[in-house]
């Protein structure tokens, strides 16, 4: 294969790890491209997307320009497109709408662990602001360079908490629903070495994205990692690189089959993130710039997120594109997880 795909991000970025990952399993050759994705792309004289959200792509349009291309999920359904060949799709598609339900979870609500733990503790916060500099710019920044960078970009990012619903009245329910998730998903590997079986799907990447960093870089979080869930940190670093994996001699759950370890990790997706997913879809409707709701028993408050309320769009759209066979699969699936609440 003579083309290469250019991916431009930063490797603390669960998103570029999410997307490297994939490509790895797809062998599908790529370049990637570290630093401040702003200034690689105006050197190559390609507008910039907007917004600006890492990792970006290069994909060809229909007149064969290159394009820069943003969000994780879309990207991977045109590759599936253009590279059918191991793929990350279920062919069955009440099985395919379980497994977007899934990533959409990992990328919007195990992404608030992410941001939590990387920012909410000083001891993670001190190791992100040092960390990041580094690698979003050059390793050999000068020490006086790298403590003013240090401080700009930890001011921005703990400010920008909010964007992720982390806060003081967010924090217990935040970390309780990791501790339960962890557990959870390590309890699942002892049934299937992925979530949707013996093959990974489109979601195992998402989850995986937002684990590089929790397992991988955050201090506090790994230690909880540690402590509950070695499974998972045995799956996040086979995640890493599956270019070997045989798809051949593996295959996916039939939906029905699905151990009832994966309908205990949907229960999660009911109790925390659909709650929150309705009352901000809820609250941009009404034009409000704030929100609040109950989760898990607790009070959640956080700033209206645009973006959010269009994933929960995309994923009635979703929904709403199966047959009414498939549509009665998902909801029986469902059925007791709080998810059925989306429809």
């Amino acid at each position: 294969m003579d083309k290469r795909y250019q991916i431009f991000g930063a490797t603390p970025s669960p998103y570029t790890q999410k997307m490297i990952s994939l490509m790895r399993f797809k062998r599908i050759p790529f370049d990637v491209h570290f630093g401040d994705v702003a200034s690689l792309l105006k050197e190559r004289n390609i507008s910039l997307p907007k917004p600006v959200l890492l990792p970006v792509m290069l994909l060809e349009d229909d007149s064969g320009n290159e394009i820069a291309t943003t969000d994780s999920t879309p990207i991977i359904r045109t590759l599936e497109k253009k590279h059918p060949e191991r793929s990350v799709l279920p062919q069955d598609q009440a099985l395919n709408f379980i497994n977007y339900l899934l990533e959409d979870f990992g990328d919007e609500w195990l992404t608030k662990y992410m941001f939590h733990y990387r920012w909410h503790f000083e001891r993670d916060a001190d190791k992100a602001g040092t960390i990041l500099p580094l690698v979003n710019s050059q390793i050999n920044l000068p020490d006086e360079i790298l403590q003013e960078a240090k401080e700009f970009i930890s001011q921005r990012q703990i400010e920008r908490l909010w964007v992720v619903g982390s806060n003081e009245d967010t924090a217990k329910i935040i970390d309780s629903s990791f501790k339960k998730f962890m557990t959870l998903f390590n309890v699942h590997l002892e049934n299937n070495p992925f979530l949707l079986g013996n093959l990974p799907t489109s979601s195992d990447f998402a989850f995986y994205g937002q684990l590089s960093q929790l397992i991988g870089f955050e201090p506090t979080s790994r230690a909880i990692a540690h402590d509950l869930a070695i499974r998972v940190i045995a799956w996040h670093d086979l995640m890493n690189d599956l270019s070997g994996l045989d798809v051949h001699k593996n295959s996916l759950n039939v939906l029905e089959d699905c151990p009832n370890s994966l309908k205990q990790i949907f229960n999660q997706v009911g109790k925390f993130y659909v709650p929150v997913l309705l009352a901000n879809a809820k609250a941009i409707e009404d034009g409000k710039e704030s929100w609040e709701t109950e989760v898990d028993g607790a009070l959640w408050k956080q700033k209206s997120f645009p973006y959010q309320a269009k994933c929960l769009t995309w994923i009635k759209d979703e929904f709403n594109s199966l047959n009414d066979i498939d549509k009665k699969r998902v909801l029986d699936f469902l059925d007791g997880t709080d998810c059925e609440k989306l429809f």
